[in-house]
């Protein structure tokens, strides 16, 4: 496939995500109440809640440099799409590292401009637009808006088992957006159809590691 037909689809991947991301997230953000939650199946809801941290909630540095490295992140890997298409690697590799991009840069998005753009939610009270920058925080710290919840198991761990004998067990608990998916199935999808690239991309840095 021609390097121009893969620049169109590493684009169009990325754009698609970014507005079905943006999509959802809006209309979250703007019609639910902070918590509040809609019984779709008994496997899976839409719970609305907001998170300052990464994929599916977890936070491991704070917000203004966590929203940096996301950035930096982002930066990185469209240079890295660039490259792999000069080098005409396979539309599958890329598309596959478009969606990630894609992910990653939707939950930026948030970042960057939901507390400029958003008034706070709360449990009582649904979220509006405002006018730009009065928004409930500075650039770079807007809350990520997760809603997709799966809880596929709910149960309780036997009495027997130490620790968490009788206590409520629930699979899958994480709630995430559609960018958080974007990012988790591209990873496992790297896996599964682009193997070789990913044993080339490590022993490459395994040299570069062991030539400094």
């Amino acid at each position: 496939m021609s390097k121009k037909i893969q620049v169109c689809v590493a684009i169009v991947i990325t754009v698609a995500i970014l507005i079905i991301d943006q999509i959802i997230k809006i209309e979250v953000k703007t019609n639910f109440h902070l918590h509040e939650s809609v019984r779709v199946a008994d496997w899976f809801y839409i719970s609305f809640i907001e998170n300052k941290g990464m994929a599916f909630g977890m936070s491991v540095m704070p917000k203004i440099a966590l929203s940096l490295f996301r950035a930096v992140a982002i930066g990185i890997l469209i240079w890295y799409i660039a490259k792999i298409i000069r080098q005409g690697a396979r539309t599958v590799y890329v598309a596959i590292l478009s969606a990630i991009l894609a992910g990653a840069a939707g939950n930026l998005i948030d970042c960057m401009f939901y507390g400029l753009i958003f008034e706070e939610s709360t449990p009582f009270y649904v979220s509006q637009f405002v006018e730009f920058g009065t928004g409930y925080a500075p650039f770079l710290e807007g809350k990520v808006v997760d809603m997709f919840y799966f809880p596929l198991i709910v149960s309780q761990f036997p009495d027997w088992l130490p620790f968490w004998g009788g206590e409520d067990f629930v699979f899958f608990s994480p709630v995430f957006n559609f960018a958080d998916a974007s990012i988790s199935v591209g990873v496992v999808a790297l896996a599964i159809f682009c193997p070789k690239e990913l044993r080339t991309l490590s022993e490459r840095n395994k040299e570069k590691v062991e030539s400094t």
